[in-house]
């Protein structure tokens, strides 16, 4: 990375004490930001309010547990504020550690990032006194040691976060963008070993805890082996998904399954997953969830087959994740890559003229800016033969009308295929997912077994369609993950100051769903999670039911 004149006389003047802080609070008028893609307006605008209300509940709140709370980037310190002044309402004794950063690719000199960490400390300091705040800036540690375990870890979110940010899965060690991550991520990870071995807290949260500083300090926290609770946010509004000394994007459902596994629906929630089905195939918005699955309805298999010229030989549909996506990183079970994966079965294929492949691009690629699987799939076949389709983001196919014409499932850690096997589809899981070995999917450990698996199953796809107790155990582990996986959660991340104007502090925490949301706040502070569903979730999800 190249230096100009103007960066390094900043550099040097952020090396200078107060110089940085001074130049902003001359310049700044000591509460504006100095960028936009760094800017706490909301969060400085109503944590006034929000912290006159904590003060007043903590007055009548018992003493509660040492939290240590992490974030960067604008929109988790506004989330993790709330959540730590929430915290400090219930009694808890709450420390939140920041990092000021507008973004997590761009470099960014020293004497910027102070002024950004003045202008975060100005508007966090509403709630000192309630909770402490410590900045991770002025609490660097360079010179600490860190454990050979510790080393391998910054590399290895290093690597996660190259892959995020670029969108590939190869990337190279000896560039800028891997270069930058790594000495990020290793000056957090000198931070947090500092501050957690000295303050030892009964519990640290820290949002998502497998990319960028987050990621760090989650297995910063781990192995000191302090009590550690992640989260993160789906589709829905007012759910939260947690994970208790775990990655929370990994969806770890094993507790919740062992849990419910043998608990039957009820006829309310059968019907209650059809309607989530019915949405997913039409198209449309459903319940609190925000996201169109599908950018057009469905219009029947008939018309697939039509469409993409389909004739009676079997149809073996591959739906491909997102390139990058943090549900895909490190998701491994026996190729190098998602795309390792898909090119080998490409290839396969190439010598089997007697099925058809469909590969369905993820249509979540249109929001995305880096490499399409369409380009790689292209470098694997320049040319296409007639047995294998591709199914581009934007084709206006609908993946569900792919499902009813398929004959197989191949999928790396994509719902769909969850989806395919409450279909009856057999479905072979090539990644870590969270439905893998959930007793509806074949799930090989190596390619030996995988590619024995395929071929066995092309020999007669109809004998390997699911049995009746398959699809029906499907189902049911469908909903427990979409209903009863994600816990409820008054302010999403995605619109959290209109989610907080609807639900104020008060509201949430002795208003009348204040028994829907305690249990979430006991789990956020290390308690276990109780899979099970309480009479206030049973009458939210009705309520949530009758008003879709």
């Amino acid at each position: 990375m190249k230096t100009n004149g103007k960066e390094l006389l900043k550099e040097v003047l952020g090396s200078l004490p107060f110089a940085a802080e001074l130049y902003w609070m001359v310049r700044q008028g000591g509460n504006k930001p100095i960028q936009s893609r760094f800017v706490l307006r909301n969060l400085q605008s109503t944590l006034p309010q929000i912290v006159a209300q904590a003060h007043a509940l903590r007055a009548k709140a018992s003493p509660g547990r040492d939290v240590f709370i992490f974030a960067t980037l604008h929109y988790w310190i506004e989330h993790a504020t709330l959540l730590a002044v929430s915290l400090a309402a219930q009694g808890h004794r709450v420390t939140l550690a920041f990092l000021p950063y507008g973004d997590w690719y761009t470099p960014i000199n020293r004497f910027d990032l102070r002024r950004q960490n003045a202008y975060a400390r100005k508007v966090l300091s509403v709630a000192e006194g309630l909770i402490n705040i410590v900045s991770f800036v002025t609490l660097r540690a360079p010179y600490t040691h860190l454990a050979h375990e510790l080393e391998e870890a910054v590399r290895q979110v290093s690597v996660f976060d190259t892959q995020y940010t670029l969108q590939v899965e190869d990337i190279d060690l000896q560039s800028d963008l891997y270069r930058l991550r790594y000495l990020r991520n290793k000056d957090v990870a000198q931070a947090a070993l500092t501050w957690l071995k000295q303050h030892r807290p009964d519990v640290a949260i820290i949002p998502n805890g497998t990319i960028q500083e987050l990621g760090v300090v989650y297995r910063v926290a781990r192995y000191l082996k302090i009590p550690t609770v992640t989260y993160e946010f789906g589709d829905q509004r007012q759910r939260i998904w947690l994970a208790q000394n775990a990655e929370v994007m990994r969806q770890e459902t094993d507790a919740l399954w062992q849990a419910r596994k043998d608990v039957p629906l009820t006829e309310d929630e059968l019907e209650r997953m059809r309607a989530l089905l019915m949405a997913r195939r039409r198209a449309t918005r459903w319940e609190n969830f925000a996201r169109l699955w599908q950018g057009v309805p469905a219009q029947g298999g008939m018309q697939a087959r039509a469409a993409l010229g389909l004739d009676e030989r079997p149809v073996v549909l591959l739906a491909t994740n997102v390139l990058g996506d943090s549900l895909t990183l490190g998701r491994q079970v026996f190729s190098k890559t998602m795309t390792e994966w898909i090119s080998r079965t490409v290839q396969y294929f190439m010598g089997r003229p007697d099925v058809q492949l469909v590969i369905r691009v993820h249509p979540g690629e249109v929001l995305t800016r880096g490499q399409s699987m369409v380009d790689i799939l292209h470098h694997v076949l320049p040319r296409l033969p007639e047995h294998i389709r591709l199914i581009r983001p934007k084709d206006p196919i609908n993946t569900y009308d792919l499902v009813e014409v398929a004959d197989l499932g191949l999928v790396y850690t994509t719902t769909v295929g969850l989806e395919m096997a409450m279909h009856g589809l057999p479905v072979i899981v090539a990644g870590q997912t969270h439905y893998r070995q959930r007793g509806f999917t074949y799930d090989p450990d190596s390619w030996v077994s995988y590619f024995k698996l395929l071929g066995q199953i092309l020999e007669n796809p109809a004998a390997f369609r699911l049995s009746r107790e398959q699809i029906q155990r499907a189902w049911q582990y469908a909903y427990r993950f979409f209903f009863e996986y994600p816990q409820p959660f008054p302010w999403h991340l995605v619109r959290m100051w209109e989610d907080y104007q609807a639900r104020p502090l008060t509201e949430v925490l002795e208003g009348e769903e204040r028994d829907l949301y305690a249990p979430t706040f006991h789990y956020l502070v290390g308690e276990p999670i109780e899979w099970t569903v309480s009479p206030q979730m049973v009458a939210y999800n009705a309520r949530e039911g009758a008003n879709a």
